[in-house]
């Protein structure tokens, strides 16, 4: 009998240890990953659930990715970068945009005419990151992902083909780089994030917006506006895009959870989700042309004159990055250098 009592007591001990030893083994954890967009915006859809989900399977399901659309854990979208440095959420996708100034040298791919096509600038971003960002401006999270949208086009209430017809139109940018552009051609920049457009549009508060054609399905755009420009070669204008996440959140992980995020995310992660975002831009321009809206295509000499007179936002952007101790000139000529490489590559 004290034998018998002894053998239970022993498999009781060892059963107590092994259940509490099985946590720090198979550890499970769950990453609340906030953004700005519906559920059902392309970006979400598209590229974040299926980034979340493939992490979840790499973990084995011991990663759980709690999505939050539209901002449901609260604050507004230019505030998502603190919520990531802050842990509000583990992780965020945001326009870096929204907080201009705080990570200059992203904007150098924003700058108007540097953008090819979303692979090749992606790509090069990612390695300019790398090289520029990952230790001094974004120092604070850890960088999952970053990329850039299709070309950035103009959609407007009545037509634009020369910089001239931008003159006195209330215009939403998307970034600091194409608000100076703007302003330049004599229209008034009006910054919101990209939510508010819609209501801003419908009210009469912008004659038009600055966005790809592909998040204006999801802003029912082509139904607010009449009138939309697009232009050849190189676009406009693009918005560098990060997914980010709270150091201690990712640093905290075991080895092998780190690695079902590290092997989702990085360099093939950003061409993946560039991409996705240019694909996404013919449905949409589509969308527009269904419902007899006036869609004009700039060619390149037309085209050529916009680029001309965008020249002074370089020289002002660079005479700015050089107040910040940035050699901008020098992170033109890399960025310029890196997307002419890389474009063939995804032509």
């Amino acid at each position: 009998m004290t034998t018998r009592r002894k053998l239970l007591g022993a498999v009781g001990a060892a059963a107590v240890a092994a259940m509490c030893a099985a946590p720090a083994f198979a550890q499970e954890v769950t990453l609340k990953l906030h953004q700005f967009l519906p559920a059902q915006a392309n970006v979400p859809k598209l590229i974040l659930d299926v980034w979340a989900d493939n992490v979840e399977e790499s973990s084995g399901g011991r990663i759980k990715i709690d999505r939050f659309p539209s901002m449901q854990l609260g604050g507004k979208p230019p505030e998502l970068m603190d919520q990531a440095i802050d842990g509000v959420a583990d992780i965020v996708w945001t326009v870096v945009g929204y907080t201009p100034g705080r990570y200059p040298s992203t904007e150098v791919f924003e700058l108007p005419f540097m953008m090819t096509n979303a692979r090749a600038v992606s790509h090069a971003y990612w390695e300019m990151f790398e090289k520029h960002m990952k230790d001094s401006e974004f120092k604070d999270v850890h960088i999952l992902g970053t990329w850039v949208h299709g070309p950035g086009n103009i959609h407007t209430k009545d037509p634009v083909s020369t910089p001239d017809d931008l003159q006195g139109m209330k215009i939403r940018g998307g970034g600091r780089s194409v608000n100076a552009l703007l302003s330049e051609l004599g229209a008034t920049p009006v910054g919101m994030p990209v939510p508010a457009v819609p209501e801003a549009l419908s009210k009469g508060v912008i004659d038009g917006t600055t966005i790809p054609w592909e998040v204006t399905a999801a802003l029912k755009v082509p139904e607010l506006v009449e009138s939309h420009t697009e232009f050849t070669g190189k676009a406009l204008y693009t918005l560098t895009f990060v997914l980010a996440m709270n150091k201690n959140s990712y640093e905290s992980l075991p080895d092998d959870l780190k690695k079902a995020i590290d092997d989702n995310s990085g360099l093939e992660l950003s061409v993946f989700a560039g991409g996705t975002m240019e694909d996404s831009d013919g449905p949409s321009r589509e969308m527009a042309l269904d419902l007899g809206n006036e869609v004009i295509t700039l060619d390149a000499g037309q085209t050529a004159m916009w680029r001309e007179r965008s020249q002074p936002i370089y020289d002002k952007w660079i005479a700015d990055m050089n107040e910040k101790g940035i050699d901008g000139a020098a992170l033109i000529e890399e960025a310029s250098g890196l997307i002419e490489k890389y474009t063939p590559q995804y032509q």
